[in-house]
């Protein structure tokens, strides 16, 4: 591991100039992204700055009757709030499949949707990566692509996003409270994270210095039946091959209203905007629910790889999906 400094600012404006000042400083909270970074020689930040104590530990009631869910919020401690397993089981149901209860007992709110890409040609500093090393190339293309994105992918990269709450979250329309260098803003969360493009270097819209303080999850009645479906190689902690968060709410045999995002499958969480638009006002079928994976899928372009590629999750994708809903369905029948 290089060395490096380590600063503890009083206080969360501190800490967003120490790190705007240079370039070669990061926030540091939970830690248990960036230093397996630091330990694979992927990150070689100058200085740490540790923001642990600087943003709320609290989930705070809204107006609206959302949640605001402060930055330094752990994911064990989410998970198990009265609160959201009732209003947004769908963001309880998540976070567990996410990580071992070691690691939700340290990771916060702010810094899971913020966890790099576990492509293994990412994390390899051995192999060429546009995501580390700006025009370098991209190792992953041909390579193995089992776990690689068939959405939103360039010639440039075609990692995908590891974190499950993060779906959920996109599935919940919530939005994303900044502090940066020129003062505060609101992120809706479907826009912070972003496809590679030409510039994979980038996984959010964030700027050098911009902190992120609390997640605010609106009302949304229709969340209240919601689920988190996650397909992995194995029971235990695994990241997806392809996962699903939906939201339903069916009357007379007939779709309301729905959301859905998906994960596994693209640099970003990927909100199914086509999906629910398929849906709504549609007879809440299984042909329906087919016809709304495949307008999600309309654009998917499997990868080629020496282990097979990853046209399996199309198939895959669909089943779950199917399956989500028809669940979903199910419990408003029941009610």
């Amino acid at each position: 591991m290089r060395p490096f400094a380590y600063a503890t600012p009083p206080d969360a404006r501190e800490a967003v100039l120490a790190v705007a000042e240079r370039p070669d400083a990061s926030f540091l909270a939970g830690g248990t992204n960036i230093v397996d970074h630091l330990r694979l020689g992927v990150a070689t930040p100058g200085l740490l700055v540790d923001v642990t104590a600087l943003t709320s530990a609290e989930i705070e009631d809204l107006p609206d009757g959302g949640l605001r869910i402060g930055a330094a919020v752990r994911n064990s401690d989410l998970a198990a709030d009265h609160r959201v397993r009732a209003r947004y089981p769908v963001l309880a149901q998540a976070l567990p499949s996410g990580a071992s209860g070691q690691l939700r007992n340290m990771a916060t709110t702010g810094g899971n949707p913020l966890q790099r890409t576990r492509c293994v040609y990412f994390q390899d500093v051995t192999t060429p990566c546009n995501k580390r090393e700006p025009g370098s190339g991209c190792a992953a293309i041909g390579g193995a692509t089992r776990n690689h994105a068939i959405l939103g992918a360039s010639e440039h990269c075609i990692a995908t996003h590891p974190s499950d709450m993060a779906v959920a979250l996109a599935a919940l329309d919530a939005q994303v409270q900044v502090l940066g260098p020129d003062g505060d803003r609101t992120i809706p969360f479907t826009d912070l994270h972003t496809l590679p493009g030409s510039t994979p270097e980038h996984d959010t819209v964030l700027g050098h210095g911009d902190l992120i303080t609390a997640i605010d999850v609106p009302a949304l009645p229709l969340a209240t039946r919601s689920r988190y479906r996650k397909v992995r190689d194995r029971a235990s902690y695994a990241f997806a091959l392809v996962s699903v968060a939906a939201c339903l709410d069916v009357a007379d045999g007939e779709v309301h209203d729905v959301r859905i995002a998906l994960g596994g499958v693209a640099h970003k969480p990927w909100r199914a905007h086509r999906a629910e638009e398929a849906l709504r006002g549609a007879p809440a079928t299984d042909e329906s629910y087919r016809a709304a994976a495949e307008a999600a899928l309309t654009d998917a372009l499997p990868q080629e790889g020496f282990d097979g590629g990853n046209a399996f999750k199309i198939p895959l994708l669909t089943g779950t999906l199917v399956s989500t809903l028809r669940e979903l369905a199910g419990e408003e029948t029941r009610t």
